[in-house]
């Protein structure tokens, strides 16, 4: 691991350890109202014999740890341990800065080259994507879990100037991470604060780009008035997503450019060398660029324009959300302390995304 790569793996572990110590001082200071991720802690009369029911629940298991003093103060916790599935799709826009370019071709190996000069329009991902997560309530009011998935991801890279172009990549993702959920209930609403790092891995991508996420939920519960363990629970909240900025890969030109832009390929040179003759190269500026693009740009389009979708472009990009913070709507049916089943979509943004999820929960 090299010290670049050791120091921004030390700098984001920091920064989860400082979101999930303030988690757990925000937990503890209010650890007289607060327990477990989905609590009753209003008591109506039609629960009073449900709530006494629990009082007297003789609680044996090692986790959650302080199991036994949640029951006693009559809140009904949730099975420590449990596996969710989660399908999910999201679609966001990117903002791509400090772009390099290489080629690789029978005859040619270029090594990255920065290119200053392009310029993008508006970019995007998008991704679908299912996830299997183990968890285990470690306090009533702390749980962690770990990440694993698979998907298929879609980004649309579109350049406008020197020439207009759109690049549409779609390939296979494997997530692999782990994240801390801290949660509990304060009077008749329930809050959880939740992080994870996860490291998702594209086929084309020489690393994993490493993304924190950050969510908080404020929501009600509406419990079943003769079956307190059932619930219908309604949430609204916000989550930001930070990317790793720095990708690094390499792809054939014919995964990268649809037919179509072969099929434009004389018209994509025409406009490209029109723009390169009206350079003036005893400005010093426009010598610059005249330099870089026949280092690089030069034998790319003469490839576009050949038609040539064997050789290899090599990228190097730094990118990041368009917008970190989106807005969340979400809700899950509790039919028993064994099964959950749950939804949620972001909605307020410019990030969109759509959650479907089934939980089962049990007893070690």
């Amino acid at each position: 691991m090299s010290n670049g790569t050791l120091s921004n793996y030390c700098k984001h572990k920091s920064t989860l350890i400082k979101i999930v110590l303030t988690s757990l001082i925000i937990i503890l200071f209010f650890s007289e109202e607060l327990y477990a991720q989905y609590p009753t802690t209003e008591i109506n009369k039609k629960f009073e014999a449900y709530t006494d029911s629990l009082k007297q629940v003789k609680y044996t298991n090692t986790f959650p740890i302080w199991g036994q003093e949640a029951y006693k103060k009559g809140f009904d916790i949730p099975y420590p341990t449990g596996v969710m599935v989660n399908y999910m799709y999201v679609k966001q826009g990117l903002i791509i800065d400090n772009l390099q370019l290489g080629l690789q071709t029978k005859n040619l190996d270029i090594a990255l080259t920065p290119v200053d000069f392009i310029e993008f329009g508006d970019n995007y991902s998008s991704a679908h994507t299912v996830m299997v997560r183990p968890d285990l309530w470690i306090f009533p009011f702390l749980n962690v879990y770990g990440v694993f998935g698979y998907g298929q991801s879609k980004t649309e890279v579109n350049l406008t100037f020197p020439i207009e172009l759109q690049s549409i990549v779609e390939q296979s993702v494997r997530t692999t991470g782990f994240g801390v959920t801290a949660a509990g209930g304060v009077g008749p609403v329930w809050i959880a604060l939740d992080t994870n790092l996860t490291w998702n891995k594209p086929e084309h991508l020489d690393e994993a780009v490493r993304v924190t996420t950050f969510g908080i939920r404020v929501g009600h519960n509406f419990v079943y008035q003769h079956k307190p363990y059932r619930n219908f629970g309604i949430w609204v909240g916000a989550m930001k997503v930070k990317l790793g900025s720095e990708t690094f890969g390499e792809i054939q030109m014919k995964d990268i450019f649809s037919q179509e832009v072969f099929d434009r390929g004389n018209e994509i040179a025409t406009n490209y060398y029109q723009w390169l003759n009206s350079l003036d190269p005893t400005n010093p500026i426009d010598a610059a660029k005249i330099n870089k693009a026949n280092e690089i740009l030069t034998p790319i389009v003469n490839r576009i324009a050949g038609a040539d979708g064997e050789s290899i472009i090599r990228y190097g990009i730094e990118k990041k959300a368009k917008q970190e913070w989106n807005g969340i709507v979400g809700m899950q049916f509790q039919y028993n302390k064994k099964w959950m089943f749950r939804s949620e979509a972001g909605v307020i943004g410019d990030r969109k995304s759509f959650l479907l999820s089934v939980n089962y929960r049990f007893l070690l």
